[in-house]
């Protein structure tokens, strides 16, 4: 890391950082004078403006997603959003949602208001029974709560919460004690010292990530051997393979749009045949591999993919949903078969859709950010509905 105004020998001045206006000469301070800073200069401060809206790439993606919505039928959904309440609290953003075998829910939410803005602890795990009465929080207090962005169960109702903020995924037992932790927190003292102290920098916005650390993970997915697979995620730009006991075994991807390239890599899910499938929401595509994490093909027809799952077999599907709040639906090889628009008269228009999980081909559930809801969507009329 370059530091903004590095510290030189023992009492040397530290140099101006690279965004700040020349000083003009000035006449030595008395003793004991306040040192003025230099008079703000907005030419010197302004910095070359973002471009802003989708590129010329996007706008043709966008506009060739439109077209095949026209052609591709709509599925008809009923929408309930469930009454989840805990005593006592309200929650915030339903980020995270999933089920175990017993059909009970969980939904990991950015509850809470302890700390500051930033740095504010807005993650909160809550289990629910089958007639949605609240149960209990799961892991309260736990060093990896900092931000909470999806919840997952796996076959052996292991639950899994994967917390954007702190870098880490922490597995729960059925009983709720912790029995894994992967990734690390970044400590607070460390980084209280690095950037407001020392005032050092990131500079650089994508790394290439080092092993068994993570960058804003935000999603975990389980093949048929128990392996574990995370999206990481915001800061790193890759797929990352833990063997079951947690050793770590292997890492693809990197910044950018071709092939083993993503952006924001924000969703994964594994089919019965251990073909995974990554959400490039940035890319408006999801990457799929095979186990071993060798490129298989992309699948370019869900507009930009927060999150996917897929349905139970024998009737497998797979489902993705994108922050407008459309759910697509696609067979196995990657055709999409139906779609449908969710979240009508919220009064939202933007992440809608966070995570999504599925309980059959014609029942998914969806958590998002805007309207701090769970929902449970019905696809009417079984599989028989998206076909032409």
């Amino acid at each position: 890391m370059a530091g903004g105004g590095g510290a030189g020998a023992p009492g040397a001045a530290p140099s101006p950082g690279a965004g700040d206006a020349p000083a003009p000469a000035a006449a030595p301070a008395s003793a004991g004078a306040a040192i003025q800073p230099p008079p703000y200069d907005p030419a010197a401060q302004a910095q070359p403006a973002a471009p802003q809206g989708p590129s010329p790439e996007q706008q043709a993606a966008i506009a060739r997603q439109e077209a095949l919505e026209k052609s591709t039928p709509q599925l008809q959904i009923t929408e309930q959003v469930l009454p989840l309440t805990v005593p006592g609290h309200t929650i915030g953003e339903a980020v995270g949602v999933a089920k175990n075998s017993k059909g009970n829910l969980f939904v990991f939410t950015r509850s809470g208001n302890v700390g500051p803005a930033r740095g504010a602890t807005a993650s909160q795990l809550f289990e629910f029974d089958p007639s949605l009465k609240f149960v209990k929080q799961w892991g309260q207090d736990n060093y990896a709560a900092s931000f909470a962005h999806t919840v997952r169960v796996d076959k052996y109702d292991n639950v899994w919460m994967t917390d954007e903020g702190s870098n880490m995924i922490v597995k729960f037992t059925p009983q709720g004690m912790v029995s894994m932790v992967l990734g690390r927190k970044p400590e607070a003292i460390d980084f209280l010292e690095r950037y407001l102290e020392r005032g050092e920098r990131n500079e650089v916005r994508y790394p290439a990530g080092n092993a068994g650390t993570f960058g804003r993970p935000t999603d975990v997915a389980f093949d048929s051997k128990d392996n574990i697979f995370i999206s990481d995620g915001y800061t790193n730009s890759r797929v990352a393979k833990v063997a079951k006991d947690g050793t770590w075994v292997k890492a693809v991807g990197s910044r950018g749009a071709g092939m083993n390239q993503f952006n924001t890599v924000h969703g994964i899910t594994a089919d019965a045949k251990d073909n995974i499938y990554v959400a490039d929401r940035g890319n408006r595509r999801i990457q799929v591999y095979d186990t071993d994490l060798n490129f298989i093909k992309s699948i370019a027809n869900v507009g930009a993919p927060w999150s996917v799952c897929t349905s139970p077999p024998p009737n497998q599907y797979l489902f993705s949903g994108d922050g407008n709040g459309k759910i697509y639906k696609l067979d196995m090889n990657g055709n999409l078969v139906g779609w449908a628009q969710t979240s009508k008269g919220h009064g939202q228009a933007g992440c809608l859709i966070h995570e999504l999980h599925c309980e059959s081909d014609t029942v998914v559930y969806k958590g998002d950010c805007s309207t701090w809801t769970v929902e449970k969507i019905t696809i009417k009329g079984g599989a028989t509905t998206t076909t032409k």
